[in-house]
């Protein structure tokens, strides 16, 4: 039996991780923190763990083994190198950190003191993209040339437990807007269905509608519009957004010699492979997770797994470096109107 701690109760945390870890029959949810601590006692009774007073507390007590980090962006870091010079495993939110510096601290510390770190990237769990990388690794569209993949809803303010405190528009909490809360998810995911790691960006990250409490424009971003090359030559475009007041959107359009694969682009087929001879292929092999239709996110019992057969995740703080690295790339290449190298395969 794995005992774990969370730290940051909100949303996340109370639809995901909390969750999935009481549905796991390996883990024992241990103790919790939360900076509101009324909120913290509330899911410590839910789920028969105890409520600390600080992190600090919670990251003392020697039965947990491992964490979930669940505050916001801005303490990813600091939480995560505390944990893991307490000797816990640590499964850390997306995005990783809010600098470069931060995400290789946090790599080097969990290597430094031989523990786990996880980041939750859970797009690559969707059973369609991992149906769609078997597809793509067996020739199903020939060598992928191009792509296309967009992520867009009407914005984060549903996933704050507190409505008046919406943190996700508070830059001196968040740092960052839609580039890093959705872009990171369809970075991560892009470098996984091509085995290929980003190389050069250009980008557009800007502020287009969000507005705060006073009416003023939120300071982070709520659009982004970026143009990724791949290692081996591919290139693409990423569109992610905050201001789709429509249809949720979630799809990736994959262009090779051979047909053009669509994943999560139909009402009816979550891979269609349309093939350059003119035939079809229609797998349906589930429904992407929204806003409104959460589904289990496969990020817990990954995690899980690989604490009770003692290996290193497929998500880890290395991987998901190498897709942060792409997104501070983008940012560096809006602010300044260049296109930015990605200097990849280095801490």
């Amino acid at each position: 039996m794995i005992h774990v701690g969370v730290i940051g109760c909100g949303r996340i945390a109370q639809v995901r991780h909390l969750p999935e870890y009481a549905e796991n029959k390996n883990v024992a949810i241990t103790g919790v923190y939360d900076l509101n601590h009324e909120r913290a006692e509330a899911i410590s009774r839910q789920y028969g763990a105890k409520a600390y007073s600080s992190h600090e507390e919670l990251l003392a007590d020697q039965e947990i083994e491992a964490v979930s980090v669940c505050a916001a962006n801005n303490a990813h870091a600091q939480i995560t190198i505390e944990a893991l010079k307490a000797g816990k495993h640590v499964l850390c939110e997306k995005p990783m950190a809010v600098t470069l510096d931060e995400c290789v601290e946090m790599v080097e510390t969990a290597e430094r003191c031989g523990k786990y770190l996880m980041i939750g990237h859970n797009q690559r769990l969707a059973p369609s993209h991992k149906r769609a990388k078997e597809l793509i690794a067996g020739g199903a569209i020939g060598k992928i040339l191009t792509f296309k993949t967009n992520f867009a809803h009407c914005g984060p303010e549903t996933w704050t437990v507190d409505s008046q405190k919406n943190w996700f528009f508070d830059k001196s909490k968040s740092v960052f807007g839609a580039m890093a809360d959705l872009g990171i998810h369809k970075t991560d995911l892009i470098q996984y269905l091509t085995d290929q790691k980003i190389t050069e960006v250009e980008a557009v990250v800007t502020t287009l509608d969000k507005k705060d409490s006073s009416g003023q424009l939120i300071q982070v971003d709520d659009n982004a519009l970026c143009i990724y090359r791949m290692e081996q030559g591919i290139i693409g475009t990423m569109t992610v957004s905050w201001t789709c007041y429509g249809k949720e959107e979630n799809s990736t359009i994959l262009y090779g010699t051979q047909g053009v694969m669509r994943i999560y682009d139909d009402p009816n087929y979550s891979i269609i492979i349309e093939k350059r001879d003119g035939t079809r292929e229609f797998y349906q092999v589930d429904q992407i997770q929204t806003n409104d239709h959460q589904t289990k996110s496969g990020v817990i019992d990954m995690w899980v797994d690989c604490l009770v057969n003692h290996h290193e995740p497929e998500i880890s703080g290395k991987e998901a470096l190498s897709a942060m690295k792409a997104v501070f790339a983008a940012l560096e290449s809006s602010r300044t109107g260049q296109k930015v190298c990605v200097r990849q395969g280095e801490l």
